[in-house]
C-alpha cells in the first residue's frame, strides 16, 4: 500500500507523509486532543505497512497536531454510544488497536514518539511501546481509566507492571498523571527535552541518514537531551512500595491510612472517586502482568477484560459522569471496596466465546 492510500483510510484525522527520510504520522484531531478513532487506528496500521516497505524511509515519527498533547486516549464517547446501542465498536476497535500496539515494539525501523502535552490511554499505547520515546517539561502521561469504570489497557498493564517497585501499581490505581521525568523513572519514556528544542530535533530526525539504525537515532536524541531532572514521584518511592505492595485493595487502603502522611492522604483522595470494581480488576491485572512473559500475553488478557467492561454498567456510568453529563459524580455499583466480591472480579478474566484477540503471524 502506498503512503497516499494509507492516508485516505483515516481521512483528515490522520496525516501520513514523507518528510525527508522520515515517515510521519501526525494525529490530527486537535480539538479532541487527537483522541484515537477506529479509522485512525486502521490508517496508522496501513501507514506502517507502507513505511516498512519503502526503502526511502529510515524511521517513523509519531506526533500530535496542536499544542495540547499527543493523544488524549481513545474516542470514549464513540465507544459509549456504541455500547448503549448494543453495537460492537468496542470489540472491533480494541482488537485492531491492540494488534497495532503489539506491532510497535517489533517494528523493523526506528520508531520515534514525541510525547508532548497530554498522553493518555490510547496515546500511551501508540507511543510508550516504541524504542525512542521523547517527553518534555509539558508531558502529562497517564492511564486514568479506573475513573471510567475501566482499567489501564493498550498494554498498560505490561508497562506499569515493569516500573520500579510499586510505582506502576500506584499510577495504575490512582489514575494520576506522570510528568516527563516521572515517565522516564517509570520506564515509560527515554529522553526528556525542552519543547523549545523540538523544531531542531525534529529537523535532525527528518534528515537522519538513509537506513538509520536505532543507534543513529539514539545519538540524535542524545544531542538534545536535557540534563538529569528529578522525578517528583521518586521521593515517595518508599511510601509507595510499602503501601502498594499488598495484593488486595483493602490492604493497600489500610496501609495508606496507617501511614497518615500528606502524600498518603492525597493518594487516598485519588482512590476515593474511582470505581471499586475497576480498582480490584486493575490490581489483579497488574499482578498477573508481573508474571507475564510478553506484551502480547498482557494484551490478550486486557482484551478479555475489556469485553466485559464494554457491556458493564460501570463503564456507562463512568463515561456519563466524566464525559456526557460531566457532573463528576459517578454512582458506582458496588460503591464500596468491600462489596466487590471475588466472583465479580472473576467475570473479567473469563474467556469470551464470541470474540478473541489473535495476532497476525
Amino acid at each position: 500500500m502506498s503512503v497516499a492510500a494509507a492516508a485516505e483510510i483515516a481521512g483528515n484525522d490522520l496525516i501520513v507523509a514523507r518528510e525527508g527520510l522520515a515517515g510521519v504520522l501526525r494525529l490530527n484531531r486537535p480539538k479532541a486532543i487527537n483522541a484515537l478513532t477506529l479509522d485512525m487506528t486502521r490508517g496508522i496500521a496501513a501507514a506502517l505497512d507502507a513505511f516498512e516497505s519503502d526503502p526511502g524511509v529510515s524511521l517513523v515519527l509519531l506526533e500530535g497536531a496542536g499544542e495540547r498533547g499527543l493523544c488524549a486516549g481513545g474516542d470514549i464517547r464513540g465507544l459509549y454510544e456504541s455500547a448503549k446501542a448494543g453495537g460492537d465498536l468496542g470489540p472491533v476497535f480494541w482488537r485492531e488497536e491492540y494488534i497495532l500496539n503489539a506491532r510497535i515494539p517489533d517494528y523493523p525501523k526506528p520508531y520515534v514518539a514525541y510525547m508532548d502535552g497530554l498522553v493518555m490511554g490510547g496515546g500511551v499505547g501508540l507511543s510508550a511501546h516504541g524504542g525512542n520515546r521523547i517527553v518534555t517539561e509539558k508531558t502529562r502521561m497517564g492511564m486514568p481509566e479506573v475513573g471510567l469504570g475501566f482499567f489501564p489497557d493498550v498494554g498498560g498493564t505490561w508497562l506499569l507492571s515493569r516500573a520500579p517497585g510499586e510505582i506502576g501499581t500506584y499510577f495504575g490505581m490512582t489514575g494520576l498523571a506522570m510528568t516527563g521525568a516521572d515517565a522516564i523513572y517509570a520506564g515509560a519514556a527515554d529522553v526528556l527535552i525542552a519543547t523549545s528544542d523540538w523544531p531542531a530535533l525534529r529537523d535532525a530526525l527528518t534528515n537522519a541518514p538513509l537506513q538509520a539504525t536505532a543507534k543513529d537515532v539514539r545519538a540524535i536524541l542524545a544531542r538534545f537531551a536535557a540534563t538529569a531532572v528529578d522525578a517528583p514521584v521518586a521521593k515517595h518511592r518508599e511510601q509507595i512500595d510499602r503501601a502498594f505492595g499488598f495484593n488486595t485493595v483493602e490492604e493497600i487502603i489500610a496501609a495508606l491510612e496507617q501511614d497518615g502522611s500528606d502524600f498518603s492522604r492525597e493518594t487516598l483522595k485519588a482512590l476515593a472517586d474511582k470505581s471499586p470494581t475497576s480498582l480490584k480488576v486493575t490490581l489483579e491485572l497488574l499482578r498477573r502482568a508481573h508474571g507475564s512473559k510478553s506484551l502480547r500475553e498482557c494484551l490478550i488478557r486486557e482484551y478479555n477484560s475489556a469485553l466485559v467492561v464494554f457491556t458493564s454498567a460501570e463503564f456507562a456510568e463512568g463515561v456519563r459522569a466524566a464525559i456526557i453529563d460531566k457532573d463528576r459524580n459517578p454512582k458506582w455499583g458496588p460503591d464500596r471496596i468491600e462489596d466487590v466480591t471475588p466472583d465479580i472480579v472473576a467475570k473479567y478474566f473469563a474467556p469470551n466465546e464470541k470474540y478473541r484477540l489473535v495476532f497476525p503471524d
